[in-house]
């Protein structure tokens, strides 16, 4: 298995997070100082993005797989349980990663899967047109974000405050998405499946879209009912499907309420003279 590139900070109970498809685990940054300060943050970058090499070609880039190569990654840095938040495919991969390990709770952010056939032509179309811009068209994109128009045209169909993102991280979100050698086979790997949750799956699972999320259509692509039983429904003011950038402290406090508290009990249980 090819290694992740990962970062590591903060400490307490631990916290994956996975991010969306043709991004990186940059996209985490204006988060990880406040979720640091409660939780020991492993932020992953997926097979084929970011500083990770793609999966060996013999091997599909399914949610499942990609799944797999981050379980392995945590069994080498002995990380057990964990709370996992992922955004968009990384929501879907945290789903897999349920599936095949123990973990403490599952936030999903406008995670993708949840259609209950094929992927939606929509969404395909879309992130198809975004990845061939970027990687043809990055010169006139990375001069256009230095402006807040360029930033909304650019960013607004995944951003729903995208003049709150500065043109350096713009930037930096424009390279991922061009440089990702894993795009087409993940998305490919997509096409003919859907999300399914993990059977007899008993651990406290949330689920948020952004209200200007224009990707996941909510008639296409918002089947919350193939999430487990008992799944908390929420929403996110004013961001779109990358809500991260869009509102930093909304995003915070929705994976402290989500992912904190349960994490809380188990470490108490498991270890009682550390109550306060």
């Amino acid at each position: 298995m090819n290694a992740l590139a990962f970062s590591r900070t903060g400490a307490g109970p631990p916290l994956v997070l996975l991010h969306a498809l043709g991004s990186s685990r940059a996209a985490w940054d204006p988060v990880l100082p406040a979720l640091a300060e409660h939780f020991d943050v492993v932020a992953v970058d997926l097979p084929g993005f970011g500083g990770s090499p793609p999966l060996p070609p013999d091997v599909e880039p399914s949610p499942a797989a990609l799944a797999a190569a981050v379980g392995a990654l945590l069994d080498d840095l002995g990380v057990d349980r964990p709370a996992v938040v992922g955004n968009s495919v990384g929501g879907w991969v945290a789903l897999e990663l349920a599936a095949l390990r123990p973990v403490a709770s599952l936030t999903l952010l406008s995670p993708a899967g949840l259609w209950p056939g094929r992927t939606p032509l929509y969404c395909r179309v879309s992130l198809t047109a975004s990845h061939w811009a970027s990687r043809h068209a990055r010169g006139l994109l990375t001069r256009a974000v230095d402006f807040r128009l360029g930033r909304v045209l650019v960013l607004g169909q995944t951003h729903g405050r995208p003049i709150r993102m500065g043109p350096e991280r713009a930037r930096t979100a424009i390279s991922a998405l061009a440089d990702g050698p894993g795009f087409d086979a993940a998305l490919a790997a997509t096409l003919p499946r859907h999300a399914v949750a993990p059977p007899g799956l008993d651990v406290p699972v949330t689920v948020a879209f952004g209200t200007r999320d224009l990707l996941l259509l909510p008639w296409q692509s918002r089947h919350v009912e193939l999430l487990p039983p008992g799944t908390q429904v929420c929403s996110l003011r004013g961001c779109g499907h990358l809500p991260v950038s869009d509102d930093p402290a909304a995003v915070t406090a929705l994976i402290l309420s989500s992912a904190g508290a349960p994490v809380r009990r188990r470490m108490e249980a498991e270890h009682p003279t550390r109550r306060r």
